[in-house]
């Protein structure tokens, strides 16, 4: 406020908003009394503008009308505007019924001059705003700045985004665009103009235009669009030959204001096979609030994400836990500095260092664990079975024991569709973690699991592996043509895990759906073609035979796991899996027998040695405990034949490959 007293322009507007209340109280009887101004009614409009200007000039101040930039006036400002001009009538006739009820007034003169002041008053602030736009386009740019040649775009979507990116290329001189139109495929629209640039007609129509008008590129103005509507609107593009680009969405925009150039690439985010999944964050706050969260694997793909999201909801502190030194360090650093989130702990060291965990959570006492911890990449834990162990298997262990012994209140796993009929060490090890979580059943703990499908841009997935190989020339390696996976995003799959945090009650699985699995063949592909390559042209695209452990496709159910519906309609719950594994001895009385064929997911064999009559998850840890302590020992002396089949016997379901292993 005491800046804007000494701001000699606020007084200048003073002054003609002043001169504009009396210009519009006068006009108001003119018109009121047909231009017939009798000496009564002078007399009258003396004594009203006596208090009328100062209290709508002080009614004006109240609403902030005097606190803006009027070069930058807005439709929000003109709102203001008409708020601020209807109290001032409202007050204006409540004054004058409660001191002279009226008599010898007017009511008409009072609406006539309420309306009045809003044309005059917006009228200056628009006059205001129309001249330094015409002082900006006409004053003479930098000739290193200004553009020596305007590229001929058109915009995808004639709606409130390709608005805004079309006012930022008219109102920024050093931009080199010149936009010839829009497409879009809404009728109601053709013909139609916005700031003067006309709507040509709908995307089909796209590459006839791009060939007539000489179009140099186009930019995708559609940030809402789904996966199924932009793979359809980049086909098009593509047929144009010409390059492309899309806007962001609004969450992209950290400032507030959309610009053209922060427009990017197309991502292959944009063309999943469905729209990313906003989850329902109702109930999050509930128990992150306030509480020590410990995050395992804070400094991978996803659990950095993970400690990026949990932040938002403000926990009284956040316990870092990483084996990377590099990754660790990054995201405190992130954390400290980029969210300002000064309550961070950096734990570096093994999950499965019982006395350094125990230390852990001894000394913060962790309300809520998440546990993202996991070695992941496929054809290294083949050849090195051992780690699965270690890490996936025994790392997990020990965590979950301790949550137990501390009281912890939630426990989050993050798991994999790789669980799911295992191919591999790595679904191997992950399946057991979930057996090992349903042993844990029944304490004051809540643990619930969270698996996950393919996320894209991770460390160690196939996108930035394509990427960087469509940099280098080509050729891009896909094992084999049919290969499909499911995808989500790295944010999905963070959002995923606290919200089953929020939703779990103790036991389930929950899963995501995940729309269409993607051929990866596909997205190779896609992704050539966003680089402004064509493929098997370009770019070969070379099939070098599923690796070690790789299945063709992924399942997220296996036999057994029935589907209950949650609050959310894109999330489900596998609640029946626990009986699953503690009804395998009520099938038949037969070691080696198999669970009745589902119908759907076929046959699941039993373990020979999986004890009869097992009803609780106390026996079924008893049970893991013998079996695991087997494996642990196998694991230390890194025999790999050994521990693949002592993972088969306790995950029936697994087949091991024969593939040697590192050591061998």
């Amino acid at each position: 406020m005491y800046l804007q007293l000494r701001n000699p322009k606020f007084y200048v507007m003073l002054f003609f908003d002043a001169g504009l209340f009396i210009l519009a109280l006068w006009a108001a009887y003119l018109f009121r009394f047909e231009f017939v101004f009798t000496q009564h009614y002078a007399w009258q409009l003396r004594h009203l503008l006596l208090w009328i200007v100062p209290l709508k000039l002080f009614i004006f101040y109240v609403f902030g009308l005097y606190r803006g930039m009027w070069r930058y006036t807005s439709v929000r400002d003109f709102w203001k505007l008409a708020q601020a001009c209807f109290v001032a009538t409202l007050l204006m006739m409540s004054i004058i019924l409660v001191f002279f009820r009226f008599e010898g007034f007017s009511r008409s003169v009072f609406i006539l001059d309420g309306g009045l002041t809003f044309l005059l008053a917006g009228g200056l602030r628009m006059a205001i705003r129309t001249y330094f736009v015409s002082q900006d386009r006409v004053k003479e740019p930098d000739a290193s700045l200004r553009p020596r040649h305007l590229r001929r775009v058109v915009i995808i979507g004639a709606g409130a985004a390709g608005e805004k990116i079309l006012r930022e290329i008219l109102e920024n001189y050093q931009l080199h665009y010149d936009v010839f139109g829009f497409v879009d495929d809404d009728h109601s629209k053709l013909g139609r103009t916005i700031h003067g640039v006309p709507v040509l007609g709908s995307v089909e129509k796209l590459p006839a235009i791009v060939e007539k008008e000489n179009i140099e590129e186009v930019l995708l103005a559609i940030p809402s669009a789904g996966g199924e509507q932009m793979r359809r609107v980049v086909g098009i593009c593509k047929d144009c030959a010409v390059p492309y680009k899309t806007m962001p969405g609004i969450g992209e925009i950290i400032d507030g204001r959309v610009s053209v150039k922060t427009l990017r690439d197309v991502r292959y985010e944009d063309l999943l096979g469905r729209r990313p999944v906003e989850l329902d964050a109702t109930g999050i706050r509930s128990y992150l609030d306030g509480k020590t969260v410990l995050i395992t694997g804070c400094g991978g793909s996803i659990g950095s994400e993970l400690c990026r999201q949990v932040v938002k909801y403000q926990p009284g502190a956040l316990v870092l836990v990483d084996v990377s030194e590099a990754n660790l360090f990054h995201i405190q650093m992130e954390l400290q500095h980029e969210t300002c989130f000064q309550k961070g702990h950096a734990i570096l060291g093994h999950i499965q260092d019982r006395p350094l965990m125990t230390s852990v959570f001894e000394k913060f006492r962790p309300e809520v664990v998440f546990h993202a911890a996991a070695y992941k990449h496929v054809p290294l834990l083949e050849k090195n079975p051992w780690e699965a162990v270690t890490n996936n298997i025994l790392g997990s262990r020990v965590v979950m024991e301790l949550a137990v012994e501390h009281g912890v209140d939630r426990f989050v796993l993050v798991s994999t569709d790789k669980a799911v009929r295992p191919a591999n060490v790595m679904g191997a090890s992950k399946r057991v973690t979930e057996l090992l979580l349903q042993s844990f059943q029944g304490n004051s703990t809540k643990f619930m699991a969270v698996r996950f499908g393919n996320v894209v841009g991770s460390s160690g997935s196939v996108v930035p592996l394509f990427r960087r190989q469509i940099e280098q020339g080509g050729p891009v390696t896909v094992t084999h043509p049919e290969v499909n996976r499911y995808f989500m995003t790295i944010p999905e799959a963070a959002q995923m895990i606290m919200q089953a945090g929020a939703m779990g009650e103790g036991g389930e699985i929950f899963i995501l759906r995940m729309g269409t699995p993607v051929k990866i063949a596909d997205m190779a592909r896609d992704l050539i073609r966003l680089s402004g390559k064509e493929p098997d042209r370009d770019i070969r695209i070379v099939f070098t035979g599923l690796r070690e452990g790789e299945k063709l496709y992924e399942e997220l159910i296996t036999v057994g796991e029935g589907i209950v519906p949650t609050g959310h309609e894109k999330i489900m719950v596998l609640r029946n899996y626990g009986d699953t594994i503690l009804n395998y001895g009520k099938t038949t009385g037969n070691h080696g027998d198999t669970i009745p064929d589902s119908g759907e997911f076929g046959s699941s064999p039993l373990p020979h040695n999986f004890p009869h009559g097992i009803k609780n998850p106390a026996r079924l840890r008893e049970w893991l405990d013998a079996e695991l302590s087997l494996l642990y020992d196998m694991a230390l002396r890194h025999d790999s034949q050994a521990i693949k089949k002592k993972l088969h016997e306790i995950v029936p379901e697994y087949t091991p490959q024969d593939a040697a292993t590192i050591l061998e």
